[in-house]
């Protein structure tokens, strides 16, 4: 996407000079960067951290160390990747050329209206993984075509590997036990997809707290959550869940996804709890298969873009995205379907996100195989699910990457730093005061 893009872009957005920074008028040549690390962590859990197997630390783990009191060396995370995503104990699906380690640039500033947070790294494939998975036609109904680099029909080779790009944050207040020392690997749980001792369709069902919260996988969650942290099946009552909300023991969880966000210029909002959950609202992202007929809900209009579906081998030739109120149509089952044809499998839509799971905007760019990413936040949200920013504070912060058409654990991840904005304090990354 062009610079002159972006700004029409933020215009149909709202964000213009007179409300608050052009996030692509910027001049971030003046913000000082920090480069963050991130390293492919496998299946390296909260459970993992604490046991046995993890030698020589285990103790110190759980008297509440920080994992850099150990990993404190100046290439620490680029060893722990390059040796976890080759294969061993915490990977037993390695992927084939997948980077241990992501250099993450990192820029924020912010004025009297928002956050502005920049990042860019550079991708493992000479394209934008802007692809997500599809409805394809085999000639009698449709099923969903492409799956993450994780799972076993990518592995096997009897499915292609497609998944969309995406950049993740999790903020937190200083009000989660424990994340300041030890960050995402709370959320990391035995028991979640892609992890040692996967839940089964039946214990999640068997499940009290997954079954009062109308859920029926097990994703991220806090050990707060839990009356034994490290056992997801011990969930505490919805009662005692919410009173650990109220007293804002969360993370605020953004995700730029480049198919399902990136399209309307938006970053999802959500938190992680008991649960991976998203802010009240809609998000602006939905499903496009319908549960009864299997069928997608829209199709392209190709009075607009010239096609009503695509083909695999154009696939990474252009963007393919299905937006409800530009270019998608209602489905039309006697449009002459041929075995082949594939609609994406989300549709994507601004008009329809609303509430707190619609407070974030985001710009993005890709070029000469590196992403750029400005993540725009509003200041002193007062939702009951989200982290307000304010000027003068100091919060943790957790960085991932999902890159290669991959997702769950398959992502590459950071120890805990801390943003600033304009606090006297010490902080990792500072972010400046704009005119």
């Amino acid at each position: 996407m062009k610079k002159t893009a972006l700004v029409v872009a933020l215009a149909a957005l709202g964000i213009g000079a007179t409300q608050a920074a052009d996030p692509a008028k910027i001049n971030w040549a003046k913000v000082p960067a920090v480069t963050v690390t991130l390293f492919y962590p496998g299946q390296s859990s909260y459970e993992w951290l604490r046991s046995d197997a993890h030698k020589g630390a285990s103790k110190e783990v759980k008297r509440g160390d920080s994992c850099t009191s150990c990993h404190d060396e100046e290439d620490a995370e680029k060893d722990l990747g390059e040796k976890l995503v080759k294969g061993g104990p915490l990977e037993p699906r390695p992927v084939k050329g997948k980077s241990g380690f992501k250099e993450l640039k990192v820029q924020a500033a912010y004025d009297s209206k928002n956050a502005y947070l920049r990042f860019q790294w550079k991708t493992d494939n000479a394209f934008p993984g802007s692809e997500h998975q599809y409805l394809r036609f085999d000639g009698h109904e449709w099923k969903v075509f492409g799956f993450p680099k994780l799972d076993k029909p990518v592995q096997d080779g009897s499915e292609m590997g497609i998944y969309e790009d995406r950049m993740s944050v999790m903020i937190d207040d200083g009000k989660v036990p424990g994340f300041a020392q030890q960050g995402c690997w709370l959320t990391c749980h035995d028991g979640e997809r892609d992890m040692p001792k996967q839940f089964t369709k039946d214990e999640a069902a068997a499940n009290p707290l997954l079954q009062a919260i109308k859920k029926n996988d097990v994703r991220k969650y806090l050990p707060e959550t839990r009356s034994d942290p490290s056992d997801w099946k011990t969930g505490k009552s919805v009662a005692e869940v919410e009173k650990i909300k109220a007293a804002g023991g969360f993370l605020d969880l953004i995700q730029w996804r480049a198919h399902r966000s990136n399209p309307v210029g938006m970053a999802d909002d959500g938190y992680v709890l008991e649960f991976r959950l998203s802010d009240g609202g809609k998000d602006m992202f939905s499903g496009n298969a319908d549960p009864k007929t299997h069928q997608p809900k829209y199709m392209w209009d190709a009075a607009k873009v010239g096609y009503k579906s695509i083909t695999v081998d154009k696939l990474h030739q252009a963007d393919h995205f299905l937006i409800r109120e530009k270019n998608a149509v209602p489905f039309d089952p006697n449009a002459g379907w041929k075995e082949g044809d594939m609609v994406p499998d989300y549709v994507v839509s601004r008009a329809d996100a609303s509430g707190s799971a619609a407070d974030n905007n985001a710009i993005a760019s890709w070029k000469d195989g590196v992403w750029t990413v400005v993540m725009v936040r509003p200041l002193a949200l007062t939702n009951a699910d989200d982290k307000a920013l304010k000027p003068g504070g100091v919060y943790n912060v957790g960085f991932a990457i999902h890159d290669d058409n991959i997702t769950t654990r398959g992502h590459h991840v950071s120890f805990v730093r801390t943003l600033g904005l304009g606090a006297k304090g010490k902080a990792d990354i500072k972010a400046v005061k704009l005119p």
